[in-house]
């Protein structure tokens, strides 16, 4: 029960403001490469670093994603197990009736 409550209460929230700081980040990281482009003279150079930054920026996205979906799919299994043991009460109550 301690388990899904951090997952429901600290994990899961905690991986959705992750992905939203990202997201904002991943914005800064978009406006300076645009501006960095064109304001560049070596465009070639500039263009290198936009691959970086996307790069890198798509590998955290991905890490996040992935944390985030292994906490819900980790609740989610909890949350089975306890209602298959609901379930199972409630059929032994039935066969006392």
């Amino acid at each position: 029960m301690a388990e899904l409550q951090m997952l429901l209460e600290e994990e899961i929230p905690a991986g959705r403001r992750a992905l939203l700081d990202s997201f904002t980040n991943l914005e800064r990281v978009a406006e300076y490469c645009e501006s960095n482009y064109v304001q560049s003279t070596d465009k070639q150079r500039a263009l290198e670093e936009t691959k970086s930054y996307t790069t890198q920026s798509l590998a955290s996205v991905a890490y996040l994603i992935n944390t985030l979906a292994n906490n819900v799919l980790q609740m989610l299994d909890i949350q089975a197990s306890q209602l298959n043991y609901v379930h199972r009460s409630l059929d032994a109550a039935l066969l006392d009736i």
